[in-house]
């Protein structure tokens, strides 16, 4: 039997789309900017590619249709602080649904590999 797929060992697109990390971010008061005057309508879909995202990323079916992580966050002066911020509210979301170490580790890997595309400040 071949190794499973990150996204497979994530519990698929059902368990990877119940993660909370977006309500997460908007409550904290050092990121909240970020989403300040959007519709709900744009926090949906923000919230799918987020999850269309993480699965692909994954080694899921899915196939983001988004943009680029450098195009998609040019001019919002994302700081080290942001990221470091971001950064721990992930941590916090893999905590809290139990995400083994090992998975957990292959999540930020991935993450992290955007950083220079996404801060800017």
């Amino acid at each position: 039997m071949a190794n499973k797929s990150l996204y497979e060992r994530l519990g698929s697109y059902d368990a990877i789309a119940a993660v909370d990390l977006l309500p997460r971010l908007q409550a904290d008061s050092r990121l909240a900017r970020f989403w300040q005057n959007r519709g709900e309508d744009g926090l949906r879909r923000e919230k799918q590619l987020l999850i269309d995202f993480l699965c692909a990323s994954a080694g899921g079916p899915l196939y983001y249709t988004g943009r680029d992580m450098k195009t998609s966050h040019k001019g919002m002066k994302i700081s080290e602080g942001d990221w470091s911020a971001f950064l721990g509210h992930l941590n916090a979301t893999l905590e809290a649904f139990k995400v083994p170490q090992a998975e957990r580790d292959e999540v930020v890997a991935f993450v992290e590999s955007t950083k220079r595309d996404i801060v800017e400040a």
